[in-house]
């Protein structure tokens, strides 16, 4: 049996891994989740897969949560549940599936307790690449990816060795708004933003990848997870998404891993890695596919993708920035308190006003994080 904590229970990606976990129901069994805004669908996790530990981030959502409960589920709050619900001692495995900056303390509080993380959040990665790496090699944990696209990746690694790279090929749909001009993008909607062509997810993430900020965030993950420079991370938009991304090896051999656009694929292999299991996922029908298409990004457009090469090139605590800048940006934009295009302008500036320091600790990393928000508050 395969114990498992689902951090960010009630997204995308952890009510897939639920799905997951319901198909292989006598093989997995979940022993804590965790939620911040969604107590209603949290209670009918709770009520069904009845884990030790709940952790609700939202204080006031975990009132209202704890005065509705009936059940022998510990409920937590706030950071110190989601580090305890990351560390409880019952868990094989962490999936990590909390979105943004936040998912970094208590995948850092996994790995010190040595548990196997299934990494959903690529934040982590992008801010506390240096510390994770370090901390993962200290407690001999594994990492495994479950984004698609470092998942492929992965795949394609498997009885090679990273000296054997040449490249990676990190492919992207392109989001709503490939093709699009900057006078086109001027005066884009939420909605519009929203409307990805291929992959259904939260919101955050779909407005990062119409911006392209997604590959950039995926290129600096893949930076920490495959050993290789930013030079040999090739991003291609691939608008069909069969190609979830490629490694080209010394001899110019590529191998690719493709499949239908459907992350229960990526979670189920990284649950049961090395094990591949049979389940009832569609199969990709080779001759259903007229065409596939590549091209290079266009990062005068989407300067975000640009931004984030820039970032990890300098390094230290530049990506930091990049990241939190990206976070408020889009809450931002959500909310219709500034435009489209105002996401990689305000990040531009405020990577142009920092000056970068090495990451030595997780204090530098939420240091950084207060100024990024105090800065960019200044200029709205």
């Amino acid at each position: 049996m395969l114990n498992i904590s689902i951090l960010g229970s009630t997204g995308s990606i952890g009510t897939q891994t639920l799905e997951i976990v319901d198909y292989y129901k006598d093989e997995i069994n979940v022993v804590a989740i965790t939620g911040n805004n969604n107590i209603d669908l949290l209670e009918e996790q709770i009520e069904k897969y009845n884990p030790k530990v709940c952790a609700v981030m939202n204080e006031d959502n975990y009132k209202l949560l704890k005065n509705r409960l009936n059940s022998k589920t510990k409920l937590l709050c706030g950071m110190e549940g989601l580090k305890e619900a990351a560390s409880i001692d019952e868990a094989d495995i962490v999936l990590t599936a909390i979105s943004g900056m936040i998912g970094l303390e208590p995948t850092i509080e996994a790995i010190k307790n040595k548990k196997k993380i299934a990494l959903a959040n690529k934040e982590t990665l992008v801010t506390g690449g240096s510390i994770i790496k370090k901390l993962a090699n200290k407690y001999n944990v594994d990492i495994l990816p479950v984004d698609s696209e470092h998942s492929a990746i992965f795949q394609c690694l498997q009885g090679y060795s990273y000296n054997d790279v040449k490249k990676i090929l990190l492919t992207a749909s392109g989001g709503p708004f490939f093709g699009k001009s900057t006078e086109y993008l001027e005066n884009v909607s939420v909605d519009e933003a929203l409307k990805h062509p291929n992959w259904s997810m939260g919101k955050k993430i779909t407005v990062d990848s119409s911006t392209l900020m997604n590959k950039g965030l995926e290129m600096i993950e893949a930076y920490w997870l495959f050993d290789v420079t930013s030079r040999n991370i090739e991003v291609i938009i691939h608008p069909e998404s069969i190609i979830h991304s490629a490694v080209e090896f010394k001899d110019t051999s590529i191998i690719a891993q493709m499949g239908l656009p459907d992350m229960k694929l990526p979670i189920q292999y990284a649950l049961f890695y090395p094990e591949r299991k049979e389940n009832n996922l569609k199969s990709l029908n080779l001759f259903e596919i007229e065409s596939l298409n590549f091209h290079k990004p266009d990062t005068s457009t989407f300067k975000c993708l640009d931004l984030a090469y820039k970032a990890i090139s300098i390094g230290g605590t530049m990506p930091t920035v990049l990241n939190a800048a990206n976070e408020i940006a889009v809450e931002k934009f959500l909310s219709k308190k500034i435009k489209f295009l105002d996401i990689g302008n305000y990040i531009e500036t405020l990577m142009e006003q920092h000056s970068p320091f090495e990451v030595n600790s997780l204090e530098d990393i939420l240091y950084v994080k207060k100024w990024t928000e105090k800065k960019f508050t200044e200029l709205i």
